[in-house]
């Protein structure tokens, strides 16, 4: 068969994985990204370990399939957005390990732009807000911190581009480029040009020499160098979305209204907002959801984003001990039938919308001497399914239109979890028949480039779901929820 592979370069793994024709996922290789915490606050991760990991599992995959004779015909790459890495096109040297979208190392640069009246500039041109989330201000830290003095190609970037330089050839001969989805998420790019802001680059100090040229989405980005992946010497790489993007085109979200939730590292919830921008929405970002060339105009997206979910579950299973596997969650949390009062605000690296407050840290309230790890994992879970009701509830509250709730992510696989879902957010949550959207939609932008998908009504038409959950009665849910409210605030 012929086959696309997509490259996953997530927070807290790198994965390969191969789709059929049929859009379904035939192999994986994956392996465990290490997380570097190195003063409170601030979170790093090895540059060259995420450019070794996505090569040892493409290689993996691909070997798998040649051996079964398959043909490999195009390559989509998916990647977590604001992480931003500074290094020497030249000859390669990384500067500094890569700085997390977690990282809050720059909360007080972004308070001094606050309090010198830019946020309203930052909104009108970006869509963001000021928030050390995004990417503009680690670039501005790199470059303060002096780590580029010595480059001879000073580079500042997202892993995309990373990503692509590396696999492209490195320094004999990589291609340096980005598209609008990640770029949107830098606090550099202008919505309405799909090219970088010289009022921004200019505000944050960013030389426009730094960055990677932007393209569409889908194009034929670079080939594969065959001495950095023998194994896929020459196959093009053709799309590139940032990983909530990437969802969102992998869920199939193609028309306005429907909102699909990821359940990772975070909960990132994203809204098909049409082929104009939005606006601004309290509490909502508005972001490039892809440009797609050839096949139709840009097409926006409205985003919440929850900077702690699967974080949460690996925090209870390798701090606290609560639990073994996180797939072991759901079973404990099962185990008692409400949380007795324990609140759990899981803000470890603040809070994301619709609150935005940076210097928010996580709480564990309502205690008694009957609490036991069982109510404390029962409250972690209603906490996820609350951090992404405030995000619905700001997207009604602001006119968006919600029809229902596609939710992917490994979280997603607890049905406990998405039935607390429908009822806090008074939609109908669908899950994903693969749980894969992210790596899907990655795939799928390639295929679309190299003819293997004709249109967005054939992609659709290959997307399935697996189960539906309806809102039951609000009443204790609504009540929970007040209290979780009350917990934030003191968070």
């Amino acid at each position: 068969m012929e086959l696309i592979l997509a490259l996953d370069a997530g927070t807290s793994s790198v994965r390969t994985l191969a789709f059929d024709p049929g859009a379904r996922v035939l192999d994986i290789a994956s392996r465990e990204l290490t997380q570097h915490f190195p003063h409170a606050g601030w979170v790093e991760h090895d540059t060259c370990e995420i450019a070794d990991l996505a090569i040892a599992t493409l290689r993996e995959v691909a070997s798998r399939a040649l051996e079964h004779g398959h043909r490999i015909a195009a390559v989509g790459i998916t990647n977590q957005r604001e992480t931003t890495v500074a290094f020497d096109r030249e000859n390669g040297h990384v500067a500094h390990h890569a700085l997390v979208w977690q990282d809050r190392r720059t909360a007080s640069s972004c308070e001094q732009f606050e309090a010198n009246g830019k946020g309203p500039l930052v909104r009108e041109i970006t869509g963001l807000v000021l928030d050390p989330y995004f990417s503009a201000t680690k670039m501005r830290w790199l470059l303060d911190a002096g780590v580029l003095d010595a480059a001879s190609a000073p580079s500042l970037c997202t892993i995309d581009s990373w990503l692509l330089w590396s696999l492209s050839g490195a320094s004999d001969g990589g291609v340096f480029l980005t598209e609008p989805s990640n770029a949107s998420r830098t606090m550099l790019m202008d919505l309405d040009t799909l090219d970088w802001s010289p009022t921004m680059t200019a505000l944050f100090a960013i030389p426009t020499a730094m960055l990677a040229d932007i393209r569409p989405s889908s194009t034929n980005f670079a080939t594969i160098s065959a001495e950095v992946v023998p194994e896929l010497g020459g196959v093009p790489i053709t799309g590139i979305l940032g990983d909530q993007q990437a969802a969102l085109f992998g869920q199939a979200c193609f028309d306005a209204g429907i909102v699909k939730a990821t359940y990772g590292t975070g909960a990132f919830i994203l809204a098909n907002a049409g082929d104009s921008s939005p606006g601004s929405v309290d509490g909502l970002l508005t972001s490039v959801a892809w440009d797609l060339g050839a096949f139709g105009p840009a097409t926006y997206c409205l985003e919440g984003s929850a900077f702690v979910a699967g974080a949460g579950v690996q925090w209870l299973r390798d701090e606290l001990g609560f639990i073994d596997t996180s797939s072991d969650l759901e079973a404990l949390a099962n185990s008692v039938e409400s949380s007795e009062g324990v609140a759990f605000v899981p803000a470890f690296t603040g809070l994301g919308s619709p609150f935005w407050r940076a210097g928010a840290r996580g709480s564990i309230s309502g205690l008694s001497h009957s609490s036991r790890p069982a109510h404390v994992a029962r409250a972690l879970l209603e906490a996820l399914a609350f951090q992404v009701r405030a995000i619905t509830d700001a997207f009604q509250s602001g006119g968006v239109a919600l029809r229902e709730l596609r939710a992917d992510g490994g979280a997603a696989a607890m049905d406990t979890m998405l039935q607390l879902q429908a009822t806090n957010s008074r939609l109908e949550v669908v899950r994903s028949r693969s749980l894969e959207a992210t790596a899907r939609g990655a795939a799928c932008v390639a295929g679309l480039e190299i003819g293997l998908w004709h249109s967005l009504e054939q992609l659709s038409a290959l997307w399935e779901s697996d189960a539906r959950f309806t809102p039951k009665d609000p009443l204790f849910a609504d009540l929970g929820y007040e209290a979780w409210l009350r917990a934030c605030e003191r968070s």
